[in-house]
C-alpha cells in the first residue's frame, strides 16, 4: 500500500507519512510526548472512541466509569432509557464526580459544593442560589459532540467532527461487530462478566499490534503451544508451518484487522472447545433464532479475533478496551463476552476460556505484557528524531508478507504469520495522523476476497 506524501497537518509539526512507511514504522511513534499529545487529539479527540456496552447499564441510574482518551467519563443510563456519555468532573471547581467505578443514581453531586446534575449532564441545582446570576449557574456537564451505538457498542466522538459512525466502523469494523453479536441467540450480548484491567509499563499501540500478531503465537506462547487442544485455531498456526495454514491474516481498511481462524477449524464449535452435546440448549436457541443454515455458520466460524480502530479488541469470547494514559502506560481490561440463551453451560464455558485466554495465570495476557513492556523499553533508551523525524536509527519492522498479499473487495489478506494486520492499523493510523483521507487497503492484484466461513468446515 503506497501513500502519497501528505503536508503535516496543524500539530507538532512531525512528518507521519515518514515515521510511518509501508514496510516499517519508527520507534518515536512510541515513547516521543508530542506523538502521543498529537494521537490524544487527532485520534482520540477527533475521532470515534469505543466506551462501552450498552447491556453494562440495563437500568435507568445504571452507571459505569470510563475513559476517553485522555478524559475521565461516566457512561449512563437516563430514566428515559437514553445512553449519555459525560466529563466525570464537576463544571464547578473540576472535582471528580464518581471515584468508583460503576454504580445507580438518581443523579450526580459533587462531593465538594454539592452541585446535582442529571444523569445525562444538565444542572439541577446548586446551594444557595442567590449567588448566581439569575438564581442559576448557566453550565452542564461536558459531553462529547457525538454519540454513537451498534449493535450495543457504545462509541463517542469528543470534537463531533468525526462523521456518521457508520463511515468510520465501514464494512470491515460492522461486519466483525455483527459476527460478535450474533454469537447471542437474540443478538444481544452481555458484558456483565465483570472487568479486569491492569496498568502495562508500554505505549498503547503495542496492543493492537500483538492482539492480532500471528507471527509470535508459536515462541511467545510456547505454554500454549504444549498444551494445545486438538483442532482448535492455534493447532492450525502452531503445527501446520508457513504457507500451509489456512487461517488468514485480513486488513479491512479503516484500522480494522483480523486474524481470521474460520477456516482452520475441523470441527462444529471447534472455537468452543465443546461437542454439541454439552451446549446443545444453545445451539438449538441459534437454530431457533437464525435459521438452521445461519446457525451453522456460526457454530462452525465462532467469533471474530480482530481490532476495531483505535481501542476495540474483539478476542474472540472475550472484549477488550485499550486506555492510553501516557507515551508509555497503557490500561488494558478485558470481560468474557456472554450471550443470552436458556443454556447456562454455553456462558459458564465461555468464563472459563477467558480465564485461560486472559486472567492472571492465563496462556496469553501475561506473557503479552512481558513482550510489550520489553519492547517499550528497549525504545525508551534512544532513537531520538531530528524535528521532521528523519533518522536512520530506531526503525520497527513490518515488512513480512507485504510481496505476497493479495487484495480485492477493500481488504488486503495474507498468510496468517504475515504482518498483514500489523500495517493494517499502521496505515490508517499514518492517514489519520497526516490528515489523510485514504484509509482503506490498497487493491493490488484484483482478486476477489476468499469466502472466511467455513460452513461445513471444508477448507
Amino acid at each position: 500500500m503506497v501513500l502519497a506524501a501528505e503536508t503535516p497537518i496543524v500539530g507538532t509539526g512531525k512528518d507521519y507519512t515518514h515515521l510511518v512507511q509501508d514496510y516499517r514504522v519508527h520507534g518515536s511513534l512510541y515513547t516521543d510526548p508530542a506523538v502521543f499529545a498529537d494521537e490524544m487529539k487527532r485520534i482520540f479527540t477527533d475521532g470515534w472512541v469505543f466506551v462501552g456496552h450498552e447491556s453494562e447499564i440495563p437500568n435507568g441510574g445504571d452507571w459505569v466509569a470510563r475513559r476517553l482518551g485522555s478524559e475521565r467519563v461516566l457512561m449512563a443510563r437516563t430514566p428515559e432509557g437514553e445512553i449519555s456519555v459525560v466529563a466525570n468532573r464537576c463544571a464547578h471547581r473540576g472535582t471528580t464526580l464518581c471515584p468508583q467505578s460503576e454504580g445507580n443514581n438518581r443523579n450526580f453531586r459533587c462531593p465538594y459544593h454539592a452541585w446535582t446534575y442529571a444523569l445525562d449532564g444538565t444542572l439541577l441545582g446548586a446551594p444557595f442560589p442567590q449567588g448566581f446570576r439569575n438564581g442559576k449557574p448557566d453550565v452542564c456537564l461536558d459531553q462529547p459532540g457525538q454519540i454513537g451505538i451498534y449493535r450495543g457498542f457504545v462509541f463517542a466522538n469528543q470534537s463531533g467532527t468525526a462523521g456518521p459512525l457508520s463511515e468510520h466502523l465501514g464494512p470491515g469494523g460492522s461486519d466483525l461487530l455483527d459476527r460478535a453479536a450474533d454469537m447471542s441467540p437474540t443478538g444481544r450480548l452481555q458484558l456483565n462478566g465483570g472487568w479486569i484491567g491492569q496498568r502495562v509499563d508500554s505505549n498503547w499501540k503495542m496492543w493492537p499490534e500483538s492482539d492480532n500478531d500471528g507471527y509470535h503465537i508459536i515462541f511467545a506462547h510456547e505454554s500454549l503451544a504444549s498444551s494445545l487442544l486438538a483442532g482448535s485455531q492455534y493447532e492450525d498456526v502452531i503445527l501446520e508451518g508457513e504457507g500451509r495454514t489456512k487461517s488468514v491474516a485480513r486488513d479491512y481498511g479503516g484500522g480494522h484487522v483480523e486474524l481470521d481462524f474460520r477456516k482452520s477449524y475441523t470441527t462444529e464449535l471447534a472455537w468452543l472447545g465443546a461437542p454439541r452435546g454439552k451446549v446443545s440448549a444453545y445451539c438449538d436457541d441459534l437454530e431457533d433464532a437464525y435459521g438452521v443454515e445461519k446457525a451453522k455458520s456460526i457454530m462452525w466460524d465462532g467469533p471474530p479475533h480482530a481490532f476495531v480502530f483505535p481501542n476495540l479488541f474483539l478476542g474472540e469470547m472475550n472484549i477488550a478496551r485499550i486506555d492510553p494514559l501516557a507515551p508509555g502506560l497503557t490500561e488494558h481490561h478485558h470481560t468474557p463476552l456472554l450471550v443470552e440463551t436458556s443454556d447456562p453451560g454455553i456462558n459458564r464455558r465461555v468464563v472459563l476460556q477467558s480465564e485461560a485466554a486472559m486472567g492472571p495465570a492465563s496462556f496469553f495476557l501475561p506473557e503479552d505484557v512481558v513482550i510489550a513492556e520489553r519492547m517499550h523499553r528497549a525504545f525508551d533508551v534512544g532513537g531520538a528524531t531530528d524535528p521532521h523525524g528523519h533518522t536512520e536509527r530506531g526503525w520497527v519492522e513490518l515488512g513480512r508478507g507485504i510481496d505476497r498479499e493479495q487484495s480485492g473487495g477493500g481488504q488486503r489478506w495474507g498468510d496468517v504469520t504475515d504482518e498483514t494486520t500489523s500495517r493494517g492499523f499502521w496505515h490508517h493510523y499514518r492517514c489519520v495522523m497526516s490528515g489523510s483521507a485514504t484509509s482503506g487497503p490498497a487493491e493490488g492484484n484484483g482478486a476477489a476476497p476468499p469466502n472466511g466461513s467455513s460452513g461445513n468446515g471444508q477448507g
